[in-house]
């Protein structure tokens, strides 16, 4: 294996989700517990997160990540493999504004907001091989959920990468063809880079 280029999920894989839950269950007027207890049982049932608000009643309130929100991990991991060579990227299922956020820390950059397309489906692998200008086996692509990230990347033909945090990370298994990290700093390490 060869990898030339690491991309990256957002959500849960760079960007610590805590803090924007809360705010939204605060806005929401819901408790931050009922709100975290019902996102548990989505992701244990494998269902959609933004199933959340259906549950609980109420309307989705707006609510975003900033710079704070990185993975203490995150950062140095994005700068190790660009120091490495590897092209990096960032690319889930965000809203085209999240793009903004990333943009200073990697070269590719992507979000299912601004290319209408959303994971698991085959065509938001497609356009990654597509922007990463590499075939599929010479990218990898880390996150956090087993369904959206692993087993996509997987069929793409890419390297998938599971790392084993957030609530998606830690109740799913992820196959045994994956590499599996609990944290960013193991990662240039186990791509042989």
């Amino acid at each position: 294996m060869v990898v030339k280029a690491a991309v990256f999920d957002v959500g849960e894989t760079l960007v610590d989700e805590t803090r924007m839950w809360e705010a939204a269950a605060d806005v929401a007027g819901v408790p931050r517990f009922t709100l975290m207890g019902v996102l548990g049982g989505l992701a244990a049932r494998g269902e959609r997160h933004s199933r959340v608000w259906e549950i609980l009643g109420v309307a989705p309130p707006a609510s975003t990540w900033d710079s704070g929100d990185f993975y203490a991990d995150a950062l140095p991991c994005l700068d190790e493999l660009r120091s490495r060579g590897l092209l990096v990227g960032a690319v889930g299922n965000t809203p085209a504004a999240t793009e903004q956020l990333l943009r200073e820390h990697v070269e590719l950059i992507g979000s299912s907001g601004r290319w209408k397309i959303e994971k698991p489906a085959p065509g938001f692998f497609e356009q990654i091989v597509a922007e990463a200008a590499l075939p599929p086996e010479e990218i990898a692509y880390v996150g956090d959920r087993v369904d959206n990230d692993v087993e996509p990347a997987l069929a793409a033909g890419m390297v998938a990468v599971h790392i084993r945090r957030g609530p998606w990370g830690y109740l799913h298994e992820p196959p045994s063809e994956a590499i599996q990290i609990r944290d960013l700093r193991e990662l240039p390490d186990a791509l042989g880079v």
